[in-house]
């Protein structure tokens, strides 16, 4: 049965759509290709995608926090299995942009439950984020723990997001995964990440800005990790017997972190990347930003007990792939 992928062209979405194409699902994706980074990196995946899969891979430019453009698209496709990984991300952004964070992961969020409802779908999985911890000074994060202290818009839209969700897994019994990532990074990522802008820089030989005085801690987790643990939990969907679940609910609908289970200083990243560089980074040393956590760090016991998820890939490892991957495509 086909798959139906938002945000296929965004980092998580393509590669979970290259996942599921590689192992012979068939994958119809949508991304409305926006501009808060530019949308040739976009096209750029999906043609790979396509290069690679053929027709097993469909694509369709769409909003889903249009209702009327995504029931256009919608209709086209047999499908019982939705991964939603389509959003308006960034911390920073959403404090000049809020209404795009509500409209893109709000309404959009509550479009997609809707076609899931509708589909009588077998499961809905979504992306959650490790901001939703916000003010959480607990570490390291677990999903039993309270998120209810947003330090951003962008953090209070993805915890609106799990609110939705665990409504319409009580009320619709839809089951449901929500995955709160932890800072993914890895070929074909994001260039608005300290991993592309760090890279990007040293390269360059420009500055780079690290922020919290070089006092801050990430768990910087590779994409084929959670790839591998979202891949685990769409096969995997809970079961509707009234037992509590991972982050709470006794509904159909849990709650995972996926991180790689370790928080590491964002000096020693810098560090990495200048050894995959070859390079010494010229550092601009800044104070916090509004909306910035100081430190994650996941605790992934509940998606260990599970699912059997364990992430594989070090940042020592992971860093000197993604840098290679960024010298072949800068210069393609």
């Amino acid at each position: 049965m086909t798959i139906f992928v938002t945000g296929a062209g965004g980092f998580i979405g393509y590669s979970a759509s290259k996942a599921l194409l590689g192992r012979g699902e068939e994958v119809v994706g949508i991304d409305n290709l926006s501009e808060y980074y530019p949308a040739q990196l976009k096209l750029d995946r999906l043609a790979d995608l396509t290069t690679k899969f053929g027709d097993r891979f469909t694509f369709d430019r769409a909003d889903f926090a249009n209702s009327d453009e995504l029931d256009q698209v919608v209709r086209k496709y047999q499908f019982d299995r939705i991964v939603h990984l389509g959003a308006q991300p960034g911390v920073r952004y959403s404090i000049e942009n809020p209404l795009a964070y509500a409209q893109s992961n709000i309404v959009g969020h509550l479009n997609m439950l809707e076609v899931a409802r509708r589909r009588d779908c077998s499961h809905f999985v979504y992306a959650s984020s490790s901001s939703v911890y916000g003010a959480n000074a607990d570490l390291p994060f677990r999903v039993e723990d309270r998120a209810d202290h947003p330090l951003s818009l962008y953090a209070a839209t993805k915890r609106a997001d799990e609110l939705m969700s665990e409504s319409y897994a009580h009320l619709y019994r839809l089951p449901q995964t929500g995955l709160r990532f932890f800072t993914v990074y890895g070929p074909w990522g994001r260039p608005d990440m300290a991993v592309w802008l760090f890279t990007k820089a040293i390269l360059e030989g420009t500055p780079i800005a690290i922020f919290g005085e070089g006092d801050m801690r990430r768990d910087f987790t590779f994409i084929d990790d959670i790839v591998g643990g979202l891949v685990a939990a769409l096969d995997n969907p809970p079961s509707d017997d009234s037992l509590l679940k991972a982050g709470g609910s006794v509904a159909p609908h849990r709650l995972y972190n996926i991180g790689n289970n370790k928080s590491e200083e964002l000096t020693r990243l810098v560090h990495l990347i200048e050894g995959a560089c070859g390079r010494t980074a010229k550092r601009n040393v800044l104070p916090m930003q509004a909306g910035d956590v100081r430190d994650t760090f996941a605790d992934i016991s509940a998606i260990q007990a599970d699912l059997g998820f364990t992430p594989t890939t070090s940042l020592d490892e992971g860093i000197p792939k993604f840098v290679e991957w960024y010298r072949g495509y800068a210069n393609s």
